[in-house]
C-alpha cells in the first residue's frame, strides 16, 4: 500500500499497545478505523482519543478467539464502511511455562488468541479483498519469538512461529493467483506494551484456576519475568510510524531490534549444520 487516505483499517487488539499505536498512525494518514478489543473499557478510551483527533472510528467489542465473533466484526466493518483495505491481526497473549507444567487450557487459549484469530480473520477478509480487487494489505503481528527460540515459553514460541509461517504461506498463495493483496509479519522484540497483563484478558472458558500450576513457582516466575522484560523494553512511541513506513516500502518481515539479527542468523546456521539448541550458547 502506498496510499492510505480514506482507506479502511480493521485492527484487532486496538485498545492498547501495538494495536493502538498502529491505529494512531493510520488515523494520522487519513484512514477510517474499525477497532476491536476484548477489553471494552480500553477500546472505548482508545476510540474516544482517536475521535478527538478527528478520526472516523467504529468500535467493535469482540473476542477474536471465537470465529462467529470475528465474522460479526468483519460484517459490521463492511456494513459501516463498505470495504476493508488494511487488516491488522494484532490481538494476542504471552503465556510462560514448560510444556510438562502448562495447563492444557492455556495451550488452547494461546493457540486461539495468537494463531487461530489470525486464521479466522484472514479466512473472512481475504475473499472480500479479492472481490474489491484493489491494493490491500494484511499485517500479522507475530514476534521475534517467531524467528528464534529460547527457554521458558514454548507455547508462545510455537504460536509465533506459526504466525510467521501462516503469513509466508498465505503470501505464496496470493501471489499464485495474481492477487493485489500484500502481506507483512511484524516481529518485534521487547517493547513497552501491556502484554504482561494478559490475565486481565482471559476469557471465562479458559479461566479454570483449579490446576495447581497457577500457585506454582513456575507460574509466578513467568509473570515476574514477563513484567521485567516488557517494562524495560523499547519505548512504544515510534512503533506505529515504523510499521506503516515498512508497509509503504513493501517490507515483508518487520523487525524492531537489530541486536536479534545475530541470533536469527546463528539459528539458521545451526539448522543448516545440524546443531540443536544449546542453552549455554543462548545465555552467552
Amino acid at each position: 500500500m502506498k496510499e492510505f487516505k480514506n482507506k479502511v483499517a480493521l485492527i484487532t487488539g486496538a485498545g492498547n499497545g501495538f494495536g493502538f499505536e498502529i491505529a494512531k498512525e493510520c488515523a494520522a494518514r487519513g484512514m477510517k478505523l474499525a477497532l476491536n478489543d476484548i477489553d471494552k473499557k480500553d477500546l472505548e478510551i482508545a476510540s474516544e482519543a482517536l475521535r478527538k483527533e478527528g478520526a472516523e472510528v467504529l468500535t467493535l467489542h469482540a473476542d477474536v478467539t471465537i470465529p462467529e465473533e470475528v465474522d460479526k466484526m468483519v460484517d459490521r466493518t463492511i456494513d459501516t464502511f463498505g470495504q476493508i483495505d488494511f487488516l491488522v491481526n494484532n490481538a494476542g497473549v504471552a503465556i510462560a511455562g514448560p510444556v510438562w507444567e502448562l495447563p492444557l487450557q492455556d495451550w488452547e487459549w494461546i493457540v486461539s488468541a495468537n494463531i487461530m484469530s489470525q486464521v479466522y480473520a484472514m479466512k473472512k477478509v481475504i475473499p472480500l479483498m479479492l472481490k474489491q480487487n484493489t491494493e490491500c494489505h494484511i499485517l500479522n503481528v507475530a514476534s521475534v519469538a517467531g524467528l528464534i527460540t529460547s527457554n521458558g515459553m514454548p507455547a508462545y514460541h510455537t504460536t509465533k512461529h506459526a504466525s510467521v509461517a501462516l503469513t509466508e504461506s498465505t503470501s505464496f498463495d496470493l501471489q499464485a493467483i495474481g492477487s493485489k493483496i500484500k502481506l507483512s509479519v511484524f516481529c518485534p522484540g521487547f517493547v513497552q506494551t501491556d502484554l504482561h497483563n494478559y490475565e486481565r484478558h482471559r476469557p471465562e472458558r479458559f479461566n479454570d484456576k483449579s490446576d495447581p500450576y497457577y500457585q506454582s513457582p513456575s507460574y509466578f516466575a513467568g509473570q515476574k519475568r514477563a513484567e521485567f522484560v516488557i517494562k524495560t523494553g523499547m519505548p512504544i512511541d515510534s512503533i506505529g510510524m515504523s510499521v506503516l513506513t515498512a508497509i509503504e516500502e513493501d517490507q515483508f518481515y518487520i523487525l524492531t531490534h537489530p541486536l536479534y539479527n545475530t541470533i536469527i542468523g546463528r539459528r539458521v546456521k545451526d539448522m543448516l549444520e545440524g546443531r540443536g539448541p544449546d542453552l549455554q550458547v543462548l545465555r552467552g
